[in-house]
Order: C-alpha cells, then structure tokens, then sequence
C-alpha cells in the first residue's frame, strides 16, 4: 500500500488495535477535530493481527483519502507493546503520542498534554515525556480491582512516583521511545524505563470515558499476573541502567 505523508511531521499518534472495529472511525474522527490546527501529525494504526474487519475498516478510511493515516498490518498478534513499538518506529515525527483504540481516551487531551510537555522539555531537555491520570475511572469494578492490586505492588518495588501508570494516553520523545528495551508488556513501564535512563516524566490529569464497543482482553487474573511477573524484570533493569551524561562534543561539523 502506498502512503505519502509530510517528510517531518511534529507528531506521530500511534495506536495499538486488536478486533476494534466498531471503535476505529468514531476515534479518528475526534482525532481529526483534537489536532487539526494545532499541530502537524500523522496517525498510525497498528492491526495486530485482528480476526474482525479492523484492517478493512482502516483501508477504506485510508482510501477516502485520510491521507495522514498509516496502517500497519500484522500477520498474527505480537501484543500491545511491541504493536506499538513497530508504529513508533516507523513515525517521523518528533514526539511520538500513544493511545488505545477503544475509545476510553479522549483525544482532546492530546493538545494540552503536547504543549504541556514541548513547554517542560524547552526548559529542561530531560523533560521527555508526559503521562495521562485518569482521575475518574470510567471502566467496571473488576478492572479497577485488578489495576488497584497491580499497580500497588509496582509502585511499591518501582517508587517511580506515577500515580497511573496504566492510563493509555501519553507523549514521548521519539527518539527516547526507541531507545527503551524492548519486552512483552513494556508498555506498561514506560515512565519507569525512561527515568531508568535519566529522562523526567510529567503527570497530567485526563478525561477518561467507558469504552466505545467491543469487549477488552484484559482481566483481574492476566492484569494481576503479569503485574507481579514483569515488574521483578523491570526493577532489575532500574538496579543495572546506566545514566550517560555527555559534557562535550567536538566535531568539524
């Protein structure tokens, strides 16, 4: 499939999107009227290996000519972290803004959190990336439970200071997001590996919405489980990362 896109837009939105296919044009809709305007973007949707008309949908949106939109398509599911992964590092843009597709995140956060977070770094060039909390959680008590239990025991053994680390929505440097190891459900950690680095991540307050249609893949005991697993993994990388920080450059150029 052919694309043309500007040669350097400002921002990459990158989506994640697994059998969304009811959510897909509702979403890029307020995607349009959030950032058109305000800054150059481009979207990229990643199918991870969806089995309802996700990828269809997507084309035929791409196909009327919605010529910002890049469609990623995998043959078979590679999950959350590493979908989003593939559309950060196929973007161009210098900040790259990740959120999920079914609808729970308001695309009208998108601006305040950009010029929030473009505002920080021109003071402080550590300040790389910016992090939705969702206030008021708008999902059932089952996934309020199994966030609550798992993200206490992170933050706990992590102390990375991030009161919602599960909130889909944030906005970070391109060029830090490709430099973070890369593992199943990283996605989950991104505050924490980038301070692993030396990198600052802010907090902001989001609106956050039931979800539009369609059923999640996540429950109390996968949310739970790989909560417990993954951060044993991630507390190893904090203990072992390295912080360079460069003094000087000479160079001709």
């Amino acid at each position: 499939m052919s694309v043309e896109k500007s040669n350097h837009p400002a921002v990459t939105i990158v989506i994640p999107a697994k059998n969304e296919a009811e959510n897909i044009r509702p979403l890029i809709n307020e995607i349009k009227a959030a950032m058109e305007g305000q800054f150059d973007y481009e979207l990229i949707y990643v199918d991870d290996g969806s089995t309802d008309q996700t990828f269809e949908i997507l084309k035929a949106v791409r196909d009327e000519g919605f010529k910002k939109l890049t469609v990623i398509r995998h043959q078979q599911s590679v999950g959350q972290s590493f979908s989003v992964l593939n559309g950060v590092r196929h973007g161009k843009g210098d900040w790259v803004v990740v959120l999920d597709a079914d609808g729970q995140n308001d695309p009208a956060d998108i601006p305040g959190m950009l010029k929030a977070i473009q505002t920080a770094y021109a003071q402080d060039p550590m300040n790389v990336g910016i992090i939705g909390h969702r206030v008021n959680r708008r999902d059932d008590w089952v996934k309020r439970l199994s966030s609550k239990l798992a993200n206490g025991f992170r933050n706990w053994m992590l102390k990375d200071g991030i009161p919602d680390v599960g909130c889909g929505l944030k906005a970070v440097r391109r060029d830090w997001y490709i430099r973070l190891p890369a593992f199943n459900h990283m996605h989950r950690y991104v505050p924490t590996l980038v301070q692993s680095l030396g990198g600052k991540m802010l907090v902001h307050p989001v609106n956050h919405r039931p979800r539009m249609a369609g059923t999640s893949n996540y429950g109390v005991w996968n949310r739970l489980w790989v909560g417990l697993v993954d951060v044993f993994g991630v507390r190893w990388l904090q203990m072992r990362a390295k912080r360079i920080v460069i003094q000087e450059i000479l160079n001709d150029e």
